[in-house]
Formats: structure tokens, C-alpha cells, sequence
């Protein structure tokens, strides 16, 4: 499969100029929330003891 690396000339996304303070400080949350929300959801994998082999 053929990838396309075509750049863009472009600064921002969504608008017209640059992020006021608020708005990123409001990305910036939902971003850490995200993230440990994700965190909470990971389940951790224990390793169970083997049993010996009775001979």
C-alpha cells in the first residue's frame, strides 16, 4: 500500500486565528481527563502463581 505524504501549509485548525487562553486551558482538561479515564479503564494482568507438579 502506497502512503501520500502531502504537506500542508497550514497554522491552525478550526478557525481563523490562534487558541485564546481559556480555550486551551478547556482542550487541556478534557485531554487529562481523557487520559485518566483511560487509565481507570485498563485492566492489569496479574500473573497466577504455577502449581507444582505432584510427582
Amino acid at each position: 500500500m502506497r502512503h501520500n505524504n502531502i504537506e500542508l501549509d497550514t497554522d491552525f485548525i478550526g478557525g481563523q486565528g490562534s487558541l485564546t487562553k481559556e480555550e486551551e486551558k478547556i482542550i487541556s482538561d478534557f485531554i487529562r481527563a481523557n487520559r485518566i479515564r483511560k487509565l481507570k479503564k485498563i485492566t492489569r494482568k496479574h500473573k497466577t502463581p504455577r502449581r507444582e507438579r505432584a510427582t
